[in-house]
């Protein structure tokens, strides 16, 4: 945690720069899709009673009930920067303990097929600056363990196409080297790219929260295919019903 933002000490309103929510509006377990509309799609869709609990800035957040049990669903954005500022104030201010995230990746090898899910067993930079969280958190955080293994089986009951693995995590969507920057990463078998599951693993041990990271692939980099945009949401059922079944769980 990062000295003197605690959520008693740094805090001074009942609101936070970022969120208009109070205390008490999120619930103990947190979905974490990076788009607003997909939060309010999967807060829509599955949950009950579901109600709005923060629109400022446009960073869609909800609270209603999955099985008889409070979730939240939290949008945070693209990129390290904007997820950090969500999660930690969810972490801090707000109390969460348990945050799944629900993102999409794209996939480094011709094995991941578009629609299928990657859940992060590990995750590395993309090279020894990217994905770093610039050094504020610990280095050595991954999924925890017993989430891990939860997905796992859960995923393998309901069916869904999955495979869990290492993942790579990079600051930068457009880069000037195109595809071959992945080529280090495939090489170490990596499953797939994303911007936010390292920061999500090490903000999380930093607070000693639990932490999962589930994506789903959008677009393939190895073979060059992609989803349609005009399939959002809908591809995203697969993952919102496994996070949801963990968070009924947890």
């Amino acid at each position: 945690m990062i000295a003197g933002e605690t959520g008693d000490g740094f805090w001074k309103h009942a609101v936070t720069p970022h969120n208009e929510a109070s205390k008490g509006d999120y619930a103990s377990t947190v979905l974490l899709p990076g788009d607003p509309q997909r939060a309010e799609w999967m807060a829509e869709t599955f949950l009950e009673a579901s109600r709005c609990v923060n629109r400022r800035r446009g960073a869609l957040g909800f609270t209603g009930l999955f099985r008889g049990k409070p979730v939240s669903v939290q949008s945070t954005g693209i990129g390290v920067p904007s997820f950090l500022v969500y999660v930690h104030e969810l972490l801090d201010f707000y109390g969460a303990k348990t945050l799944i995230r629900t993102g999409t990746c794209g996939g480094l090898t011709a094995e991941m097929a578009l629609r299928s899910l990657v859940i992060a067993q590990s995750v590395r930079g993309e090279n020894a600056e990217s994905g770093q969280v610039f050094g504020l958190y610990r280095a050595d955080a991954g999924p925890d363990p017993a989430l891990l293994a939860q997905a796992l089986a859960r995923a393998s009951e309901l069916g869904i196409d999955h495979r869990a693995g290492l993942t790579i995590c990079s600051d930068i969507f457009y880069h000037p080297l195109g595809r071959e920057r992945f080529a280090e990463a495939q090489a170490q078998g990596a499953l797939a790219v994303d911007m936010e599951t390292s920061a999500l693993y090490r903000i999380a041990a930093d607070f000693g929260a639990r932490a999962l990271s589930i994506l789903t692939v959008v677009d393939n980099v190895a073979t060059g295919e992609q989803t349609d945009y005009s399939e959002r949401q809908g591809l995203f059922t697969d993952m919102t019903r496994l996070a949801l079944d963990m968070a009924a769980e947890s």
